[in-house]
């Protein structure tokens, strides 16, 4: 598809969630890029999950695409996207039924489960059944990871090694979620794999300085290394490919998506979470082995574009 072909494109940023911030650096990385190659690009802050407002704010840009750029609650589970549906507009990335089920970890754990993939062991818990017993104990051994059952960036997550711990754990991720996951800790190589128009991108290990990848460790300078391509015999890298396509596709993923694994000892990678609309920064793990794999961050976007106009014609 030539440029020229694109209209208007609005990317969407910021967003009401926890995420803003690191979606407003994405969207601002997409619009330079798109921008620079010479695409009719707008950047639209979205500041509420208001349907109509929303609808309304994108009437007035007279778009012909959306490029969203919206991560965390409102932009990965389907919010954004049903309204974009409603106004009639194509758009980058899932739709509103895969979005809303990879933003689900506890929804998407079971179907990974259900797929044959390996997952790590894991409990779930409501706020309200909590607020009743508040003695709840794992059957799981420690260490344990608690985390929201809907948010992304490792908000609201803890590696407890301890019994002392869990409820202050517990209590930090129901400040983000009513439902949480209580889950088995997996010592081993943290993996991510990039899917890109159902194909698997090379393998990202990540590599952080700190106890586990948290927030901090994924946003903030040298506090982390990236191997990319990471340094896995082939047979293994592959496995890990097609499990974090497979993952892509039982969730019903479209046009691209970023799947997080641990690698265990036994040569085992355990799925976290697919995320539908990863980091979009030049220095972003998926733009990383994009580039690696012979693809520049414009041409990524422009790639996904593409792709949003495919799925309209569907």
């Amino acid at each position: 598809m030539e440029i020229k072909d694109f209209g208007r494109v609005g990317v969407l940023m910021g967003g009401p969630s926890s995420e803003r911030e690191i979606s407003l650096k994405s969207g601002k990385a997409v619009y330079a890029a798109l921008s620079q190659a010479q695409v009719d690009a707008v950047a639209i802050d979205i500041v509420t999950e208001d349907p109509q407002e929303n609808a309304r704010l994108l009437k007035t840009y007279d778009l012909n695409c959306a490029f969203v750029a919206l991560h965390g609650r409102f932009g990965e589970d389907g919010g954004i996207q049903s309204i974009l549906e409603g106004v009639g507009l194509p758009y980058t990335g899932s739709g509103v039924a895969a979005s809303r089920l990879a933003m689900d970890k506890i929804g998407s754990l079971e179907v990974f489960s259900r797929g044959k993939l390996a997952v790590p062991r894991s409990q779930f818990l409501a706020n309200s059944a909590y607020q009743k017993e508040k003695d709840f104990t794992s059957r799981m051994d420690f260490p344990l990871v608690v985390k929201p059952s809907n948010h992304g960036s490792s908000i609201g997550l803890s590696l407890i090694d301890r019994p002392g711990q869990f409820r202050q754990a517990v209590e930090l991720a129901f400040e983000y979620d009513d439902r949480i996951i209580i889950q088995e800790y997996i010592p081993g190589r943290e993996l991510t794999v990039g899917i890109l128009d159902d194909r698997a991108l090379p393998v990202v290990e990540i590599v952080p300085h700190s106890k586990f990848f948290d927030f901090a460790a994924k946003y903030q300078d040298n506090l982390t290394e990236y191997i990319v391509p990471a340094v896995l015999e082939e047979r293994l890298a592959n496995a890990v490919q097609q499990a974090g396509l497979a993952a892509h596709k039982l969730l019903g993923c479209y046009a691209y998506s970023r799947v997080d694994f641990i690698l265990n000892a036994q040569g085992i990678p355990y799925i976290l979470e697919v995320n539908t609309i990863p980091g979009m920064t030049s220095t972003s793990l998926l733009p990383k082995a994009a580039k690696v794999a012979g693809i520049d961050f414009t041409r990524l976007c422009l790639k996904l574009l593409e792709l949003a106009y495919e799925k309209k014609k569907t």
